[in-house]
């Protein structure tokens, strides 16, 4: 199994020769994709061509992020399609894809310029929902998460509880009809623009600290909701602090029962770590590199550019590759484990690495902010803002340092 198309190549190097390693290597991995695979491949990429907003690939090609207008304007029309909640069963409103299908949709989708969907609805609370949830839930919140009508965010991280995620203090009382929320959260990647939010809260302060936290579902229009902005390095607002006071949620917001809150984190962080990884958008950041080299002034090192470019393609090949193992598990069944943690650790280290490298060939065009004092190459002026996002990466869906730790107790047992 392996990529065909998408600007790499229409089929692996013939490894057909008698060379005994390499027909044995052969025979023992499928790394070709199947005819109807190729053929559903083709489709993706056919419609990602003729339905993506001029907009949206134009902020791609520089390596911006889309506003809330222009990223919900996308992610309705993947709703429509019926393309928005991929990773979802028929039965909540998902295509009924194959783990190896929905790998080749999100490379299409890459390679075509248009931004991966915001993960907090379709990959993070959707599941949850349709696993933990009661029938009422699946039907009150599914629908607009699969059309794109509903934004969300999550609300984990606090002031006092980011990688150790069970010391958190928000409160959530329990009344007679209501839970009663009160504390803070930070870190809510796109708060402002949400219309709920999934959150963990404390709802038996007594008990040990995993076991008292519960999950909830807010309504950010509910009042006694703050959120205050958070500009990042980069100069955008991604981020925000949240606070709540004396916020009433309805008991029927509550996911599972209180007290699984932490059951539920865990499932929903391993689908975040697995996508954080993100080998569909650095095949599309280093397509993006290569072009900006190619289209550089006579000035910049162009063979030493390329050199660089090739020990980045063959990182991300080896990344590839342990994604494909990922998938092939999925497609047999077999539950995630702590492969999670590991493409993530090496899936935001190379994108840290390939936003270094865009800065570094830039040279002097890196200096420039943004397009509007643009010297040279519009890429490389764009370069700096994505480098310093990226700072993060490896901090978010839990710091890299906690993933190893993770792989360290659950490999060696330490």
């Amino acid at each position: 199994m392996h990529p065909t198309g998408a600007g790499w190549g229409d089929r692996l190097p013939d490894l057909s020769f008698s060379s005994k390693p390499l027909a044995w290597m052969r025979k023992i991995m499928n790394l070709q994709f199947t005819q109807e695979e190729q053929e559903f491949q083709k489709t993706i990429r056919a419609w990602m061509r003729k339905n993506i907003p001029e907009e949206i690939s134009r902020i791609s090609a520089l390596g911006e992020m889309p506003e809330k207008s222009q990223q919900q304007r996308w992610e309705k029309r993947l709703g429509k399609q019926g393309w928005l909640a991929v990773t979802w069963p028929e039965q909540y409103g998902g295509p009924g894809w194959t783990a190896t299908q929905r790998y080749l949709f999100d490379l299409e989708r890459a390679m075509a310029g248009a931004p991966p969907v915001s993960p907090f609805g379709v990959a993070m609370v959707g599941p949850v929902i349709y696993t933990f949830g009661s029938a009422q839930q699946k039907e009150r919140w599914l629908p607009g998460i699969a059309s794109g009508e509903t934004l969300w965010c999550q609300g984990y991280s606090e002031p006092n509880a980011g990688s150790d995620l069970a010391s958190l203090k928000t409160r959530a009382e329990r009344k007679r009809d209501h839970y009663l929320v009160n504390g803070q959260k930070i870190w809510t990647t796109q708060a402002h623009w949400a219309d709920m939010m999934f959150c963990l809260v404390r709802t038996d302060p007594d008990a040990k600290k995993q076991q008292g936290i519960s999950f909830l579902l807010i309504d950010m229009n509910t009042p006694g909701i703050e959120v205050r902005p958070i500009y990042t390095i980069d100069g955008h607002h991604h981020l925000n602090e949240v606070y709540f006071t004396d916020v009433k949620v309805p008991l029927d917001n509550l996911v599972g029962k209180e007290g699984m809150g932490w059951t539920i984190a865990k499932f929903l962080l391993t689908h975040e770590r697995t996508t954080i990884a993100g080998v569909a958008d650095s095949h599309y950041a280093l397509a993006r590199m290569k072009r900006a080299i190619d289209e550089a002034p006579y000035y910049i090192d162009k063979q030493q550019a390329r050199r660089r470019v090739a020990e980045l393609e063959v990182e991300l090949t080896a990344l590839e590759y342990t994604n494909f193992r990922t998938v092939a598990a999925t497609d047999e069944g077999r539950p995630f484990g702590p492969e999670s943690s590991g493409l993530k650790i090496k899936g935001t280290e190379l994108q840290q690495k390939m936003s270094q490298a865009m800065v570094e060939m830039g040279g002097l065009m890196s200096l420039v902010w943004d397009s509007s004092s643009a010297v040279g190459n519009e890429s490389f002026n764009h370069s700096p803002r994505r480098y310093n996002f990226l700072r993060a990466c490896t901090i978010y869906g839990g710091s890299n340092e906690i993933q190893k730790n993770v792989l360290a107790k659950m490999l060696l047992g330490l």
